[in-house]
């Protein structure tokens, strides 16, 4: 299989099932959004030498897979005759459990919040601040999306969770790093 088609050097592209939009519609946008911050994760793994950090991270790769099949899905494609879903890599409840967790657990470990910080610290924590960046402008594209065509919520709430678990995984790595977080000062 050649990695070059030509199908889309006129601009437009192909979504699940074959349906062809322009390269700049809403649905493109959105799982292009998606696609990026999946490639800052791998950025983030890059920095990591915790295993259970990498592997929470692989998993939400994963699951970012998921969400782009879904969101490159045609709401008239995504069920088949007989209504079952045609993808099997939905987003689930569950995954938004994990991110939940994976939360929790490294706030435990984090002093308290009590004021705006800024997004700085060692690389691992100032890429994983453009990574929750990326994710909510993926979360705004989701919810553009979802204005043209209906989507099921949990493909934007998944988002949502996300950004808050990058947040905290910021803050995390800061921490492991032993670097002290900046607060915001306002300007007078």
């Amino acid at each position: 299989m050649k990695i070059y088609t030509k199908t889309g050097d006129k601009g437009i592209t192909s979504l699940y099932g074959g349906t062809r939009v322009p390269k700049n519609a809403i649905r493109i946008q959105a799982y292009g959004d998606v696609d990026e911050l999946n490639s800052y994760l791998g950025l983030i793994r890059s920095y990591t030498k915790q295993k259970e950090l990498d592997d929470q991270l692989q998993v939400i790769q994963n699951s970012l897979f998921d969400l782009g099949a879904e969101l490159a899905t045609p709401n008239e494609k995504m069920i088949l005759a007989n209504g079952k879903p045609r993808l099997a890599c939905l987003i689930s409840e569950k995954q938004i459990s994990f991110l939940e967790e994976w939360i929790d657990a490294m706030e435990s470990e984090l002093p308290a919040l009590t004021q705006f910080i800024l997004p700085t610290g060692c690389p691992a924590t100032s890429v994983s601040h453009i990574a929750r960046t990326i994710c909510r402008r993926s979360e705004r594209a989701v919810i553009s999306l979802n204005e043209q065509e209906e989507l099921r919520p949990l493909c934007y709430i998944y988002l949502n969770r996300l950004s808050d678990y990058l947040f905290v995984l910021a803050r995390y790595f800061g921490h492991l790093a032993g670097h002290k977080e900046t607060p915001w000062t306002p300007n007078e």
